[in-house]
C-alpha cells in the first residue's frame, strides 16, 4: 500500500511539475489607469445665505403653488405626490420606443472619450478644459414616446421633450395630470443621450454646448421620426412645446429654448448644470452655461420663456481640476433665479432642503406642480 501511494504521489508531482514547466511566464500586468480625484462631498447649503435670492419657506412636504412666480423653499420631507403612481380608473397612455443610430445622423455622428481618461485645465486659462483622448465613436440612442389615451389621431398636439430618457416618472405623472385637466393632452418625447458624460463625450457635446445645435438635431432628426413611428402630429406652435431635463440635461433644456425661442417657450429643469462644462471651448461663451446668468440673460431683452427650476441644498460643488469658480451648482441656480427675476421672466425657483443632485425624492414630490406651472396659460381641454 505504501508503495502504491508513493507511486501515485510521484505521478501527481511530476504531472504538476510538467504543467508548470510547460506554462510560459505570465505577462506583466498592465499599469492601472490613473484614478480621478474623488469629488468632495458637497456642503449643505442654507437657502437663506447672504447673496442668495429671498425665498418663501413652505410647510414641510408642501409644494409651491402652480400659479405663482418666484422663489420657494421645500423640504426636508419628500413624499411622492399621488400623481406619481398609477391611479385606478385613470387612462394610461401608450409608450413606443425606437433606436437611432449615429451612422444615420448628419449632426451628431458620434464621439467618445477613452475609458478612465479625463481632461485637464489649460495651465494658461483654468476656465478652459483640454481633452486629448476624445475621438470619433458610434453610438445607439433610445427614444421613448408617450402618447396619452386621450390623443385624437391626426390632430396637432403639444409636446414636451426630455433629456436622458426614458423617463417613466414623467409618463405616469402625465397620465394623472391629463386626466385631471391640469395639463394639456400632450405627447412626451424622452430622448436618450449619445453616451458618456462631460467634456469629450457625446452627451457633453450635445447637452453642454452653448448653441442651438441640439435643438436643431431634435427638430430635424428626432421629431420627424417620432411623428412617423408613433403616428402622431406635433404642433409647430412654440407655446405648445416644452423642454425638460436634469443636470446637463437641464441646462440643455434651457439652451434649446434660449437659442431657439421660435421653437420652445417652456422649460423645466432639475439641478441644472448652469456651470462651465462646455467643450470644445468657445470664445463667444468662454464660461459655458455659466454665461447664461453671468451675461446672456442680463444683457439680452427678455425672451418669451416660462421656466421652472430646482436645486438641492446638497447639490454638486466641484472645485477640482478647473479652479475657475464656475462649478457650483447651487450658486449657478441661485444666480439664474436672480437674472430671471431682474429681467421680468415668468419663472419659479425651488430650493429643496435635504436634497442632492437630481434628487429622485424631490422629483417625485414636485413634478406634478412643476409641469402644471410650466404649462400655465395653455388650454388643458380640447373644444
Amino acid at each position: 500500500m505504501f508503495r502504491l501511494l508513493t507511486i501515485a504521489f510521484s505521478i501527481t508531482l511530476m504531472t504538476g511539475l510538467g504543467s508548470a514547466i510547460a506554462q510560459p511566464p505570465a505577462a506583466p500586468a498592465a499599469p492601472a489607469a490613473p484614478a480621478r480625484p474623488a469629488r468632495p462631498t458637497p456642503p449643505t447649503r442654507d437657502p437663506n445665505s447672504p447673496g442668495y435670492v429671498k425665498a418663501k419657506e413652505l410647510t414641510d412636504g408642501a409644494n409651491a403653488p402652480a400659479t405663482a412666480d418666484g422663489n420657494f423653499i421645500v423640504g426636508a420631507t419628500h413624499t411622492p405626490a399621488p400623481e406619481m403612481t398609477p391611479q385606478e380608473g385613470v387612462p394610461q397612455g401608450t409608450i413606443l420606443t425606437f433606436n437611432m443610430e449615429s451612422t444615420d445622423s448628419k449632426i451628431y455622428p458620434g464621439i467618445a472619450r477613452e475609458p478612465n481618461t479625463h481632461g485637464n485645465a489649460d495651465p494658461d486659462n483654468p476656465a478652459k478644459m483640454l481633452v486629448t483622448t476624445s475621438h470619433p465613436a458610434p453610438y445607439t440612442r433610445k427614444v421613448s414616446v408617450y402618447v396619452p389615451k386621450q390623443y385624437v389621431a391626426g390632430t396637432s398636439a403639444p409636446f414636451i421633450v426630455g433629456a436622458d430618457g426614458p423617463d417613466p416618472l414623467l409618463f405616469t405623472a402625465l397620465d394623472n395630470l391629463i386626466a385631471q385637466h391640469r395639463v394639456p393632452i400632450m405627447i412626451a418625447i424622452s430622448i436618450g443621450n449619445g453616451s458618456g458624460d462631460a467634456q469629450g463625450s457625446e452627451r457633453g457635446l450635445e447637452y453642454d454646448t452653448m448653441s442651438g445645435l441640439y435643438a436643431e438635431f431634435v427638430e430635424k432628426e428626432v421629431l420627424p421620426l417620432v411623428e412617423k413611428q408613433a403616428n402622431v402630429k406635433l404642433t409647430k406652435d412654440p407655446d405648445g412645446r416644452a423642454t425638460m431635463g436634469c443636470s446637463s440635461g437641464g441646462s440643455a433644456a434651457m439652451i434649446m429654448a434660449w437659442y431657439h425661442p421660435e421653437l420652445y417657450h417652456r422649460v423645466l429643469t432639475y439641478s441644472g448644470t448652469y456651470v462651465n462644462q462646455q467643450w470644445p471651448s468657445n470664445a463667444e461663451t468662454p464660461g459655458g452655461a455659466w454665461e447664461l446668468h453671468e451675461h446672456l440673460i442680463p444683457n439680452t431683452p427678455a425672451k418669451p420663456l416660462r421656466i421652472w427650476m430646482e436645486v438641492g441644498d446638497r447639490d454638486l460643488f466641484s472645485p477640482n481640476v478647473m479652479r475657475d469658480n464656475m462649478h457650483d451648482w447651487v450658486v449657478a441656480n441661485e444666480n439664474m433665479a436672480k437674472a430671471l427675476a431682474t429681467k421680468g421672466y415668468h419663472y419659479q425657483f425651488v430650493f429643496a432642503r435635504k436634497a442632492g443632485h437630481c434628487d429622485r425624492g424631490v422629483k417625485q414630490q414636485t413634478l406634478p406642480e412643476a409641469l402644471e406651472y410650466v404649462w400655465q396659460g395653455y388650454p388643458t381641454k380640447t373644444k
